[in-house]
């Protein structure tokens, strides 16, 4: 089983897309725990969303669609607040 899921900071907001083969719990923990940079810098996080895949490169496909539409959304808030 496959894992495409959403973490959202509770330090500033801001979301991570990732991809496992873990439990999604067992990521979160990880990533609280300071398991990577971006992560470690932006924590502590929540999980706000999980997929569940059985074919790997579909979970690859989902993690880049979600990670380019959550990038492109922070993008047109960004375009909208200096307006």
């Amino acid at each position: 089983m496959f894992y495409v899921y959403v973490l959202r900071s509770l330090r500033n907001k801001k979301r991570y897309v990732g991809f496992t083969s873990k439990d999604p719990q067992v990521r979160l923990r990880e990533h609280n725990s300071g398991g990577n940079n971006w992560t470690r810098q932006n924590a502590p996080h929540e999980l706000v969303h999980q997929e569940s895949f059985q074919d790997e490169q579909e979970a690859r496909r989902r993690e880049k669609f979600l990670t380019h539409l959550y990038h492109s959304a922070r993008k047109m808030g960004e375009k909208m607040a200096k307006t």
